[in-house]
């Protein structure tokens, strides 16, 4: 029996936060001797951190991550610990994972597979390293070996996989298992995404189970730079059973979850695979120095999830975790003093206040109220105040801003919001200032304005008038003005641009207004596990969603101007994430929409495909949003699309052709 302790630590980094990132690799480090685990396996690039960019061709970047990697050595006694660092060699930056054992620098692998798809950059930045290529890079007047390495401390043989290494279908680990490798360490920063942990956890026991080996994972946590989020989740899997898993979405600055294995078993059990073939060569790359494991008596370590990942509502939590941890950490790191919201009454601006709120509450009950002060030193109106209830006041302002148009049923919704999240709370009629604009333009036109020619701009005008003042609170307070638009909004280009687009962070542009007014019925009903639910949402989930900018006696709704929401949404997928031509799209969404008849659908489209394409301009144009999904329409990480073009006219004229001639066939 040959019982090892392993441990993921799981951290919350920043880029260029050379000091900061190193207490918290250093602080995980006491935590893991706390645990008496001896392999500690830190996240990708944990040094700089993962979103450094550009900045990694910056040459200060790559000498300073070494010079932090140096200053890390003496607190790894007694320890085998894995960091993440770039490196320069042959005038190529490699992404690489560094072996330290007990304070000595055992060699550096490299990433083999790059993430260049989606919301990731990394061949932009990284070379690939070759298959089986070894060499040694320098340091000064350092030298370590650099390439496809094992290591043998102590008579553990351990080797990597580098995140997107386990994600492809050559993993590494197949060559490390034919060496008979015993722990796989996967450093990662991997983001989140809706069920993506059902990913992870499969590669993980496979893994495990495929290489008859102990996988230890760790990944990054919380909004490390911006746009993505990490939801941290450690996972440790040895001859393919998860016997250890970490908290996700955690208000920690470091997590390290741990685990005992017995190498022997993962040993024998590979003898006894009669598929295996080991590779009986001179054991290239293998690096060996001496550790002492100590001693240790078997224990029962498995854990399991944590009780709301097994929830039926498991979208709704996770939607509620990540976008509370990422609103925190934005506020924290961009040293502001809360959030601002326009009120509106609605459906978004009222998912923005009650994430506000709801980050407050998910923070305090995870680390205290003293906790929370505690990452908000420069917050300082937050001393002395003792409850929840007065931090929230503190933490978001909102306010209502009517014109003649705004009705009762929305000016109540708000204030009853308002109240429910505790913020502080504005009620401005900006009428006058609207007037004021028109009259100044009707003067400069020699003519009066009206609904029958001048729509969009009368419209446009009241929204663009609340900007002002909730940038001046904003300003005025120190906070962050949220920008309310989301999802559907942003496909077809249904927001004002300096109205209801105002905003330094965009926390509800990844998610459809379908499931968005879903999470608020679910929120005003049942509420996230541990945590409020808030049943004053029900005087906004009553309402039909409208912009309210017209006449009340026109009826305004969103899906009046533009279609229902889920046909919306179906489209988007089709067109956008799947990249159908619209008459794939049309034959998509007639199949599940029967209610609508086929020149319906078909206008639909069209409007969709053509708002989509004339919009582009305006998502250049949004502030940051978070990345919630693999079907983002942000262009800065996800969807690019030419701000000119055609429009796809063609394909639309095509697709009306073969409707008017009724070549579509029958529906089921």
């Amino acid at each position: 029996m040959k019982l090892v302790r392993v441990a993921a630590a799981v951290v919350n980094q920043t880029p260029f936060d050379w000091d900061g990132n190193r207490r918290r690799i250093v602080d995980a480090l006491g935590k893991a001797r706390e645990q008496k685990a001896s392999v500690v396996c830190f996240p990708e690039l944990c040094i700089p951190g993962y979103g450094c960019e550009d900045a990694f061709y910056s040459r200060d970047v790559l000498v300073m991550s070494y010079q932090v990697l140096k200053e890390i050595l003496p607190e790894t006694g007694g320890l085998i610990v894995s960091l993440g660092l770039p490196v320069l060699y042959h005038n190529a930056i490699f992404n690489t994972a560094c072996l330290v054992a007990d304070g000595q620098i055992l060699g550096f692998v490299a990433k083999r597979y790059l993430a260049g798809d989606g919301i990731h950059y990394e061949p932009r930045w990284f070379k690939p390293w070759e298959n089986d290529a070894r060499s040694e890079v320098v340091f000064g007047e350092e030298r370590h070996p650099i390439g496809d390495l094992m290591f043998d401390c102590g008579g553990v043989l351990i080797g990597y996989e580098i995140c997107e290494d386990a994600w492809v279908a050559d993993r590494p680990g197949a060559g490390l298992a034919r060496q008979g490798v015993d722990l796989i360490l996967n450093p990662s920063a991997s983001h989140f995404a809706f069920s993506k942990i059902d990913v992870r956890k499969r590669f993980v026991l496979e893994g495990s189970r495929a290489f008859n080996a102990t996988y230890v994972y760790a990944n990054l946590l919380g909004n490390e730079s911006g746009r993505s989020i990490f939801d941290g989740g450690a996972l440790i899997a040895t001859g393919g059973e998860i016997v250890a898993q970490g908290p996700r979405f955690s208000f920690q600055d470091s997590l390290v979850t741990t685990a005992t294995v017995d190498v022997t078993l993962t040993r024998m059990a590979q003898a006894r695979t009669s598929s295996f073939r080991p590779d009986l060569e001179n054991e290239p790359g293998r690096i060996r120095v001496p550790f002492p494991f100590p001693a240790l008596e078997p224990v029962t370590t498995t854990s399991r999830a944590e009780a709301w990942e097994n929830s039926p509502d498991i979208k709704m939590e996770e939607l509620t975790r990540a976008l509370t941890l990422a609103l925190f950490d934005y506020m924290r790191k961009s040293r502001s003093k809360g959030f601002v919201v326009s009120l509106s009454g609605g459906a978004d601006s009222s998912a923005c206040a009650c994430l506000a709120a709801l980050m407050v509450e998910r923070c305090v009950a995870e680390i205290g109220l003293e906790g929370f002060r505690g990452k908000l030193l420069h917050f300082p109106e937050l001393r002395g105040l003792t409850s929840v209830r007065d931090v929230m006041t503190k933490v978001l302002t909102t306010v209502y801003q009517s014109t003649k148009n705004s009705g009762d049923v929305t000016k109540n919704a708000a204030r009853v919001i308002a109240q429910a999240v505790s913020s502080k709370h504005h009620e401005i009629d900006v009428e006058g200032i609207v007037q004021r604009y028109i009259t100044r333009v009707q003067e400069a036109l020699g003519r009066e304005l009206s609904w029958e020619t001048d729509d969009v701009a009368l419209q446009n005008i009241q929204a663009r008038t609340r900007g002002p003042a909730a940038w001046m609170l904003a300003n005025i307070e120190g906070k962050l003005l949220l920008a309310t638009s989301n999802r559907s909004e942003v496909a077809v280009g249904y927001a004002t641009m300096d109205g209801d687009t105002c905003g330094s962070i965009s926390p509800i542009a990844g998610i459809d207004k379908t499931f968005l007014r879903r999470w608020l019925r679910w929120l005003e009903m049942a509420g996230p596990a541990g945590l409020s639910k808030i049943p004053a949402l029900a005087a906004v989930n009553a309402q039909p969603p409208t912009a309210e900018l017209r006449p009340a006696t026109s009826k305004q709704t969103d899906e009046g101007d533009l279609m229902p929401y889920p046909v919306l949404d179906a489209i988007e997928r089709s067109f956008i994430r799947d990249k159908r031509a619209p008459l794939e799209v049309l034959r998509v969404v007639r199949t599940r929409f029967p209610e609508h008849d086929d020149a319906t659908l078909t206008t639909y489209v069209e409007r969709f495909v053509r708002l989509f394409c004339r919009n582009q301009w305006k998502r250049e144009r949004y502030a940051p949003s978070f990345h919630l999904d693999d079907s983002n329409l942000d262009p800065r990480t996800w969807c690019r699309f030419p701000i000119l073009s055609a429009g796809y006219e063609r394909e639309l004229r095509e697709m009306r052709q073969v409707v008017d001639s009724g070549g579509l066939p029958p529906r089921p």
